[in-house]
């Protein structure tokens, strides 16, 4: 185990072996195994946004085998999707890639400005299929947000019980939240945080933005000339806000953007500012199969790096 793993899993005393050595699996996997660094391919998609949506850009990944075989061949520290998926390849794929089992998902079917997501797997379903993790997506704003509160408190119990590490997709939306604010700085560390407390293994948000939402947090960020400015500066404070860096946070890749260059450089800011690595999906899994290993190959690059 290297130096920089064993400094990360130093963070996680409080949790039992189990947790640990699967957090230890997900660190050491991959490309990025033993630098510390985590790449994840999840798909949530489908459920999440619709099928067409999902999968219409690169027909093959209609197929649930695409996806295992992407993250294998790519190099992924983890693959992370819903129940159907994972029970669809896990026996041909078992052994090959860690896997985390999304537990809760939720659909667009009707207007989401609250989203409020339905529990579609369980801790025991994460065991049956052979998973390092469960996987859960909060959303801090939302009007119903005391209830994902309540059930990953309860989810995270078990699973911890288990032996399993959690990750925690925390997304601010809702309420009286503006769409700016769901990335905005203030709001963006304040999920971290929220997901720290709720006992989260691993954080996913969103790369933050300059903007400040919250009227009374804007007067602190400017009292106290908390860094903005740059991406690298926003990274560090949510890594900051996490814990001081005692837990991992990660980062969404977003939707599909054509221009890659400017992905590029958002991981590095990623980088740069402490950040632990990304979470990417439509950025990966949209784009023909070459042309996915190739971005892959860059973005694992970036995070070694040589680039």
């Amino acid at each position: 185990m290297t130096e920089r793993v064993r400094e990360i899993l130093n963070g996680y005393q409080s949790e039992n072996p189990g947790v640990l050595t699967n957090l230890a699996r997900l660190l050491n996997h991959g490309r990025l195994g033993g630098t510390g660094k985590l790449v994840i391919l999840p798909v949530d998609q489908g459920f999440e946004h619709g099928p067409a949506r999902s999968f219409a850009p690169n027909p093959p990944s209609y197929d649930p085998h695409y996806h295992f075989q992407l993250a294998i061949d790519a190099g992924c520290n983890a693959y992370a999707a819903p129940l159907g998926l994972l029970e669809a390849g896990a026996a041909e794929y078992a052994g090959q890639i860690p896997l985390i089992l999304k537990v809760n998902n939720h659909d667009v079917l009707q207007d989401e400005r609250d989203p409020l997501g339905a529990q579609t797997a369980s801790v025991a379903d994460a065991l049956r299929l052979g998973c390092v993790a469960i996987g859960y997506s909060i959303y801090p704003g939302t009007l119903e947000r005391r209830l994902q509160y309540e059930q990953l408190s309860k989810l995270t119990r078990e699973a911890k019980d288990a032996g399993l590490a959690v990750v925690v997709w925390s997304y601010a939306r809702g309420g009286t939240i503006s769409k700016e604010g769901e990335t905005a700085l203030d709001v963006v560390a304040y999920s971290a945080q929220i997901a720290c407390q709720l006992g989260a293994n691993i954080i996913k948000v969103k790369p933050p933005t300059e903007h400040l939402e919250q009227p009374e947090a804007k007067k602190v960020y400017e009292k106290y000339k908390i860094p903005r400015e740059t991406l690298e500066d926003r990274v560090r404070h949510v890594i900051q806000c996490s814990f001081n860096g005692k837990r991992i946070v990660i980062f969404s890749g977003g939707s599909k953007r054509e221009d890659e260059e400017s992905i590029f450089e958002e991981i590095r800011g990623i980088r740069d500012g402490g950040g632990f690595g990304s979470i990417m999906g439509r950025n990966t899994f949209q784009r023909e199969r070459k042309s996915a290993l190739q971005f892959l190959d860059k973005v694992m690059k970036i995070y070694e790096g040589k680039v």
